[in-house]
């Protein structure tokens, strides 16, 4: 399968949806590497990100960014979107009718990019994955879906709001490597108490994956 292919066919689907919520805003799909081994998730676009039908291209977005970078990744490794396609007005939150439309469409991105490793980024995000867990309690810990494996985190929002929140937000981001390197199944060369937890089953969290 032809990824990129098939993400612009679902893009285009997407557009061509005119019974989704939002229409007044511009669809910002997601960017990045279709084959990737790590897929980060967002809520919905934000203003900036509606200008530039871009994902995570204004404050948040930069920080997102510049601690990929610092893991020496490139932007271009990982692929980025959110589960809303489409900017609430007022940078309101998404409400849950939002969410549940579009999530279908998330759940087939998910599909054909087929990723290692999904980070999601906040608590609307975490949600979708693990409907019981707390977005401060959790973040950090790994926990392993079916075919991939799934290390929540701040929104990068939030992380801009504090000092506390700045360095949660990054220590977290720094276990990304080795949460990685467990997700495909290479050995680890570090100590134990570098690496992430031990992956936690989702129904552990009496958590489910929505398709």
């Amino acid at each position: 399968m032809d990824k990129a292919t098939e993400l612009d066919k679902l893009k285009k689907e997407m557009e061509g949806n005119k019974t989704l919520p939002l229409m007044g805003a511009n669809l910002v799909f997601g960017e990045g590497n279709s084959d990737c081994d790590i897929l980060f998730i967002g809520e919905a676009p934000g203003m900036n990100e509606d200008r530039e039908r871009r994902p995570f291209v204004g404050r948040a977005g930069q920080l997102l960014r510049k601690n990929i970078r610092e893991l020496g990744w490139k932007e271009n490794d990982v692929y980025i979107t959110n589960i809303v396609k489409r900017h609430p007005p007022e940078n309101r939150d998404p409400s849950q009718e939002e969410i549940e439309a579009y999530k279908p469409y998330l759940a087939r991105q998910i599909d054909i990019i087929a990723p290692k490793m999904i980070v999601p980024l906040g608590r609307f995000s975490m949600n979708y994955f693990l409907p019981l867990a707390k977005i401060t309690r959790d973040q950090g810990k790994l926990f392993q879906a079916d075919t991939y494996f799934i290390l929540p985190m701040l929104h990068p929002a939030a992380a801009l709001r504090g000092t506390t929140a700045m360095n949660m937000f990054e220590a977290t981001f720094k276990k990304l490597p080795y949460a990685l390197k467990k997700a495909i199944g290479v050995p680890e060369e570090v100590e134990e108490s570098q690496e992430t937890q031990k992956p936690k089953k989702l129904e552990d969290v009496q958590a489910k994956l929505f398709k």
